[in-house]
């Protein structure tokens, strides 16, 4: 499947349905959906569990956190370095160290019940407990339905849907014991359009399942003053997953750098727990109402204008 194709189907950049921002040279949704983020506090001292984080958007975001002075739990598999995917947990924990937070590098299959349970176990441990969950890690495969196999369909359940419920269940009694609680999901808004399944229904439904988590465990957590909020690109991102499955160089240089989601997470997670919970933000929309005038420093390739840059899925 040809991947600029098909977001060249799926999205179109019209006057109808987006405005260009005079103070920003980039393009947004309209202003109703801008917003302002009430700031709390830093995370200095906070611990982070982020699972997927020993590369690309979940490495980013425990980046960000670590000049802080954070300590991050580092929740992912690759152990050993690999022809295609740059980064272990222990290249990862290395660099949040040098960043000046602490990494803690844990091996852990998100699809296993007793692995979850030991990397929670061990990130108390280690930190004494939990402030935030970033549930990042995900399999994506955009098969048909005819084409799609039992096998990696069930993969992506496990890991999108399961592991996002498993994580945030493991976690929420240490979360519940955290002064500015946060759940952030990497999963986009439940905009439930055909256009979004027809290509590849088994993929979108494992994504929208952890936005449907979003959707309940902020109401059910709220008593709790735990935010649960999900975060979603505008554009395509610079990661791996790119590069090796959708569209390789091409659509690399039409991407956005992970560093964009690092910043615009950063700013969900330190805003007010009981205020920030239920909403699904997208990364420059966050970015611009926080007063960043000037998106192009996000460009893998500085020279493009910012609706020249391909839209992700579901935006």
């Amino acid at each position: 499947m040809n991947r600029l194709n098909l977001i060249r189907d799926h999205v179109k950049y019209t006057p109808s349905n987006i405005v260009k921002n005079p103070t920003a040279s980039g393009w947004v949704t309209k202003n109703e959906s801008l917003f302002e983020l009430e700031k709390i506090s830093d995370l200095k001292g906070k611990t982070l569990f982020v699972t997927g984080a020993s590369r690309g958007i979940g490495l980013a975001i425990a980046l960000r956190a670590a000049k802080d002075g954070a300590n991050v739990a580092i929740v992912a598999k690759t152990v050993t370095e690999q022809k295609t995917l740059e980064g272990t947990i222990f290249t990862a924990a290395k660099q949040i160290d040098e960043a000046g937070g602490k990494g803690l590098p844990i091996q852990c299959d998100i699809r296993s019940e007793e692995s979850v349970k030991k990397a929670v176990q061990q990130t108390i441990d280690t930190f004494g407990g939990i402030d935030i969950l970033i549930n990042n890690a995900s399999a994506i495969n955009l098969s048909s339905t005819e084409e799609l196999d039992m096998k990696r369909y069930d993969l992506m359940q496990s890991i999108n849907t399961r592991g996002t419920f498993l994580c945030s269940k493991y976690c929420l009694p240490h979360l519940k014991k955290s002064k500015n609680p946060h759940i952030l999901n990497l999963s986009p808004p439940l905009l439930m359009d055909s256009k979004w399944f027809k290509d590849h229904v088994g993929y979108t439904m494992a994504k929208f399942g952890m936005s449907m988590c979003v959707l309940g465990m902020s109401e059910e957590f709220r008593p709790y003053g735990i935010g649960v909020n999900a975060l979603w690109p505008r554009t395509t991102i610079a990661t791996a997953a790119v590069n090796n499955l959708l569209g390789g160089g091409p659509l690399i240089d039409k991407s956005r750098t992970p560093d964009i989601m690092g910043d615009a997470a950063y700013l969900i997670l330190t805003s007010n727990s009981k205020k920030t919970t239920g909403r699904f933000f997208i990364d420059d929309e966050v970015m611009i109402s926080s007063g960043v005038a000037d998106l192009s420093k996000y460009n893998v390739n500085k020279s493009l204008k910012q609706h020249e840059l391909a839209p992700d899925f579901f935006v």
